[in-house]
């Protein structure tokens, strides 16, 4: 038997609004950041359990204090008790009575107990040996149903739904397997596409994309009908007519605003919508895929819960589902998530703009074709290329494709130091900035037109 006993956070924030490196419609100035967390153990096998909450900068800190507020619910506990029975280990957490208060099931609380969730995951995967993709495909249908909260979805997935899906895909689970193993899991890169980059760096960016093998770009747009449609069109000119090109407004818009404003991007043949109006209006969304069809819309990394997405889904509001590792309530929830959309017969396209997302969401795309839907077709784990050499395993994707990790865990662990050194505000790499003394700083409405010069 072990005991868990340490669990540390960190407020880990990187600088990168110095080069607008994330920049889109409604966030002009990111800070990519990660409430951090670590939990250990006195098992003596050097095992520990990595997770985050990507966050963006200012409030970081909130986000840390959340995972802090869930010690008691994990520290001095039996490690083994915990890990064997992870259902039962998600409802402790998110079922404690006055936490849910906070949300319930959303919010800032719900997405500390995903970051303790995904990191006692990283621990059980490590102790097993295996990546954690390979652990989730290689549990029993009656295991993964076993890890799912089935309330508030019972009207529109029952676990016999549940078995029933996961049993049909279970024959072919092996040959999947080795298929991901020999293809790789196909990605599509963000990375030209951020709002502050100039035309020039688009263009550079977006020609280095196709080259590197990916069959789609994603450009970032709603801040200007003029520039977007320029930027489209400097985007169509460097990819040409084979590459695809989804854009994304970042929540930006008004139902109508929004089927307006893509009725004039529509002639340059774009792949998706993505986040058109606010991520709680099912019923805007389903407005604006009905106004914008049939350009597909995709939604999902702001989305609070499995509930929501069950709702998004009965009301045809989406038709591609972008999950995020670190948004709902963890791994367990986004296997719920996963079964949703395989019921509805939608695919997911994980969002992964934020660090460390890529490392985590990969392990939930590539355990969803072996185990799940059987199906990677049409399916994309976004990619950018942004702090993966932060990471013990950095995600390995060449040739447009995630190829899957070896390495034991989740693919959250970060080096040590790089905790030092982005330790929010006495870091090193903060204390040699003026962003460090965390003054809130007024930014204009959206001053990004040419502001970035190309790197």
């Amino acid at each position: 038997m072990s005991i868990i006993t340490a669990v540390e956070t960190f407020d880990i924030r990187f600088p990168t609004s110095r080069d607008l490196d994330g920049s889109d419609a409604m966030n002009p100035d990111p800070d990519y950041s990660a409430a951090y967390l670590i939990i250990g153990t006195d098992a003596g096998d050097g095992h520990e359990g990595h997770g985050f909450v990507f966050t963006i900068g200012r409030g970081n800190e909130v986000e840390a204090a959340a995972i802090d507020a869930l010690r008691p619910h994990i520290l001095g506990k039996n490690a083994e008790e915990l890990l064997a029975d992870m259902g039962t280990t998600w409802k402790l957490l998110a079922h404690d009575s006055q936490l849910r208060w906070l949300g319930p099931e959303k919010g800032v609380m719900h997405m500390a107990i995903g970051a303790v969730i995904n990191a006692l995951w990283d621990l059980k995967a490590k102790r097993a040996g295996l990546p954690l993709w390979d652990l989730l495909a290689g549990l029993s249908p009656e295991e993964i149903v076993a890890l799912v909260d089935f309330r508030y979805l019972s009207d529109a997935l029952t676990p016999e739904e549940a078995l029933e899906i996961l049993r049909k895909a279970e024959p072919g689970r092996a040959e999947r397997r080795a298929r991901l193993l020999a293809e790789g899991y196909a990605g599509y890169t963000t990375t030209p596409g951020w709002l502050g980059y100039s035309d020039q760096k688009l263009t550079r960016l977006a020609k280095e994309a196709v080259a590197d093998g990916f069959g789609q770009i994603k450009l970032k747009v709603g801040a200007s009908l003029e520039d977007d449609l320029r930027r489209v069109r400097v985007a169509r000119e460097a990819v040409g007519p084979n590459i695809k090109i989804a854009v994304d407004a970042n929540q930006r818009w008004d139902v109508q605003d929004a089927i307006e404003w893509m009725g004039h991007l529509a002639p340059y043949d774009i792949a998706w919508i993505e986040e058109p109006t606010s991520p709680d209006d099912i019923l805007g969304h389903a407005a604006i895929a009905r106004g914008v069809a049939p350009i597909p819309v995709a939604t999902g990394e702001h989305v609070h819960n499995r509930v929501m997405f069950k709702q998004l889904l009965q009301a045809q509001s989406l038709e591609v589902l972008q999950i995020d590792a670190a948004r709902v309530g963890g791994v367990n929830e986004n296997i719920a998530i996963l079964l949703l959309a395989a019921k509805f017969g939608v695919r997911v396209c994980p969002h992964a703009g934020g660090v460390g997302l890529c490392e985590a969401v990969q392990h939930l795309s590539m355990f969803d074709f072996i185990a799940v839907s059987a199906d990677k077709d049409g399916r994309m784990i976004e990619f950018v290329d942004h702090l993966h050499e932060h990471f013990i395993t950095p995600v390995d994707v060449h040739d447009g494709c995630y190829w899957p990790p070896s390495a034991p865990g989740a693919g959250a662990e970060m080096h040590r130091n790089t905790l030092a050194a982005y330790s929010y505000p006495d870091g090193v790499e903060w204390s040699a900035t003026s962003a460090a003394d965390g003054s809130f700083e007024l930014v204009p409405e959206f001053p990004l037109k040419e502001a970035a010069a190309d790197a």
